[in-house]
């Protein structure tokens, strides 16, 4: 993230999300770091020492933690189903807490991308239909420690009772989440995940109710917000999204989901998310090195039709997040790396100090090296 000599003081000013009143609109955002503990997907000690560190954030958001057990896709991710899991987040959401920051759990399935191996009884993973994912690797777990990228494995299309099951499913999830301490919940329906295999005509070509018609595409999203907004309500509940308007060769990091026509397709999406009140909706940018800005046209039509707070991620400096501020597009903006390698990054955004930089080989994985070992800036 480039330093900025603007002034910084409107990401400082205080803004109310659902419930909370927000210290500053600077959010750090779901970072997959893969350190829970084994066997079990465990959160542990490490993560609550990580994410309290980070607690000066306006607003946190867990790394995704998968819902059941055949919505994990990565070696070493945390869930929220088990007993052992919600214990385990409790650590983290104390410690959170005892900082004065605010914690949201980010609910996460990957449907198709995943690994037979990371599967219960080594079967497909599941999908909306048997399509492959492409472009994309998944890290599987070959030994204790030990991992390796795969290529994900080809997956089976889901019933339509299964389907049923898994709004369930979210559900429960976010029920743990309130157990576990957590101030609400996010919904991950970005990067090529399941939620997001509903809504893409790519992955998507289902012939009952969940399938066919972008109407029907968002029904899976549709059912999951409702469901999800009846356990924690909805001024506790935001959703995440990935628009990609470009084909680009870079498009391997949201798994290649470009839809034809992706202005109309989540402009649609949004309006399902206003319709049920829900409290946020965050955006992620493309984040690859000179990805191109999402269209003004995007930006525009997402605030005309969404009244709640709007994220926005995905490699921002402090001189984009205001700009995008002052245009009245966006109200909280996250800083996903910068936030890995400076616990203290909303200090030193408002005094503009340097920045530690994330070494990319601790980043997933690993022990406190490269999680809870970078400095403070008052400690260099």
């Amino acid at each position: 993230m480039n330093q900025s000599i603007s002034d910084t003081s409107s990401l400082f000013s205080s803004v109310e999300l659902g419930p909370y009143t927000l210290k500053n609109r600077i959010v750090m955002p779901p970072l997959t770091r893969s350190r829970s503990t084994q066997p079990g997907n465990i959160p542990n000690d490490l993560m609550a020492t990580y994410y309290a560190q980070r607690a000066s954030a306006g607003f946190m958001v867990t790394e995704g933690t998968q819902i059941e057990p055949r919505g994990q896709g990565y070696a070493w991710t945390p869930g929220i189903h088990s007993a052992a899991q919600i214990e385990g987040w409790k650590k983290v959401t104390q410690a959170v807490h005892a900082k004065g920051g605010i914690i949201f759990a980010q609910l996460w399935h990957v449907g198709r991308v995943s690994h037979t191996s990371l599967q219960p009884n080594e079967a497909k993973p599941i999908a909306p239909s048997a399509i492959t994912a492409d472009n994309v690797k998944v890290f599987i777990e070959t030994g204790p420690g030990q991992g390796a990228l795969s290529e994900p494995s080809t997956p089976r299309a889901l019933s339509t009772d299964e389907v049923s099951e898994l709004v369930n499913m979210y559900a429960q999830a976010a029920k743990n989440a309130l157990e576990a301490g957590f101030d609400g919940v996010e919904l991950h329906c970005a990067n090529g995940y399941l939620v997001n295999q509903f809504i893409s005509e790519h992955t998507n070509v289902r012939d009952d109710q969940y399938g066919g018609s972008l109407t029907n595409r968002l029904r899976f999203l549709k059912e999951i917000v409702a469901a999800v907004s009846a356990v924690v309500g909805a001024d506790r509940l935001g959703v995440r999204f990935a628009p990609l308007f470009s084909s680009t060769d870079e498009t391997r990091v949201y798994l290649g989901l470009v839809e034809s026509d992706p202005q109309n397709t989540y402009i649609e999406a949004i309006k399902v998310l206003e319709q049920a009140g829900i409290a946020y909706l965050s955006i992620a940018e493309a984040d690859w090195n000179n990805a191109p800005d999402l269209p003004e046209q995007f930006y525009k039509a997402a605030r005309a039709q969404f009244s709640g707070r709007i994220i926005y991620a995905g490699k921002y400096t402090v001189d984009k997040a205001l700009r995008i501020l002052n245009n009245g597009y966006g109200d909280l903006f996250a800083f996903g790396r910068p936030f890995i390698a400076n616990p203290d990054l909303p200090e030193r955004i408002k005094q503009q100090w340097p920045l530690n930089e994330a070494d990319a080989a601790t980043m997933y994985g690993g022990t406190e090296v490269g999680y809870s070992d970078y400095p403070y800036y008052k400690n260099i």
